[in-house]
């Protein structure tokens, strides 16, 4: 198949693909409750010609190819939004006090775009294309349950591929990024930290244990971690995000809690962190007679991209859409003047499939400042182009019909 040939095609489905996005956008479901989204993704899939199958708590896959003998190739797309309530002036905003403002909108019709054109070209695919529609990305939840509930599995996956959007960077729509071999997304952890004193009246404060004065103490010395404990090229970001504690201004309460996130590049920086923020916050509740308690509750490991896969796929996409809309990570890099084009410092939950099996992280731009695209992620005023919708369902099928070619 030529690439023109997928191009042309993909641009006449693409009122359909809009339509899709706009249905999605204004009815966003979050993490795992995605009973709606589900239900219509799974419909679409049906009236393409495929039989999803349902996987995990609420995720689906669908296969198309496997007439002739080869490997598989997946292909990924998140399904979940935000509790956000929206800003955007659009016609099609959303109906409830969620937003896809993260994009997953856009994945779930591109994905759903790229699955009409590779069952159109069915018998061309050397191998089997298995399509991963996924909740829960935003909890970094959901692809951990499809992989434990097999979606790597029956028929086993060989590589994959996930795409994101980006918006509000001077980028032309539809140009594609892709991620340099190595991590190109941090680990994540989110905390509690559960601190027990002594309740007393604000009057005699000598009766009690003052667990506020002891979350004081702790968010400034885990500070110290990243400051001063960790080597120059080892970054990493702590942050305390939510303080609770005290209900009456004159009582010094029983207890306190603190929620945090961590985000770390690498694996035994992400570990030794999670040692020292638990030893620092036993440590300074033991001086001032109160306990501390820290649970990890949710999280997801760096993202791994595969060498070899990250420079073949990235001259598919160059054979599809030419020199000037395929860019690697690090060519973008030594083009920008922040020079920071090469990581992501948002978490990825596609980590736990790249830890797993070779993988490979696409951007795809997706609104440029000067048109009025200037709101980053998860911003309540987000916009995203329409017009990478088909460029988006080019690039995931182009790019799994020739890897299957090239690695029969």
């Amino acid at each position: 198949m030529l690439p023109e040939q997928l191009l042309i095609r993909a641009k006449q489905i693409e009122k359909e693909l809009i339509d899709i996005r706009h249905h999605l956008h204004a009815n966003p479901e979050i993490g795992f409750d995605l009973v709606h989204t589900k239900s219509f993704v799974k419909e679409e899939l049906r009236k393409l010609g495929y039989t999803p199958t349902d996987c995990g708590k609420s995720g689906l896959t669908a296969l198309v190819g496997g007439k002739k003998q080869g490997k598989v190739f997946l292909i990924r797309a998140d399904m979940d939004a935000l509790p956000i309530k929206e800003e955007a002036n659009i016609v099609f905003a959303s109906q409830n006090n969620n937003m896809h403002a993260c994009g997953h909108d856009m994945h779930t019709a591109m994905l759903l775009g790229a699955a009409r054109l590779l069952k159109e070209h069915e018998d061309e695919i050397e191998g089997t294309v298995k399509l991963m529609f996924q909740p829960a990305e935003e909890l970094l939840e959901g692809s951990k349950d499809m992989i434990e509930h097999g979606v790597l599995e029956n028929p086993s996956v060989d590589a994959a591929l996930m795409m994101h959007v980006m918006t509000g960077i001077p980028l032309p729509t539809g140009t594609i990024v892709a991620c340099d071999g190595g991590v190109s997304a941090p680990a994540a952890d989110y905390f509690t930290i559960q601190i027990q004193g002594k309740g007393c009246h604000g009057s005699t404060p000598n009766k009690g244990i003052d667990p506020i004065s002891v979350a004081a103490h702790i968010i400034i010395a885990l500070q110290e971690i990243t400051s001063r404990e960790l080597f120059l090229f080892d970054p990493a970001v702590l942050t305390i995000g939510t303080i609770h504690a005290g209900t009456v201004e004159n009582v010094i309460p029983d207890t306190a809690s603190l929620g945090g996130t961590l985000r770390a590049y690498d694996e035994s920086t992400r570990a030794y962190i999670k040692k020292r923020i638990c030893e620092i916050s036993s440590g300074i509740a033991t001086s001032f007679r109160a306990t501390a308690t820290v649970q990890f509750t949710s999280g997801c490991p760096v993202l791994i991209n595969e060498s070899s896969l990250a420079q073949c796929t990235l001259s598919f996409v160059r054979e599809l859409l030419g020199t000037q809309k395929a860019f690697s990570a690090s060519q973008l890099n030594a083009m920008s003047d922040s020079g920071s084009a090469s990581k992501s410092s948002g978490s990825e939950d596609f980590a736990y499939v790249s830890q797993k099996v070779p993988s490979i992280m696409f951007a795809i731009a997706a609104g440029e400042p000067q048109k009025g695209f200037k709101y980053p992620l998860h911003h309540p005023k987000v916009m995203f182009d329409d017009n990478a919708l088909t460029i988006g369902s080019a690039v995931y099928a182009y790019t799994a019909l020739r890897w299957l070619q090239e690695h029969k």
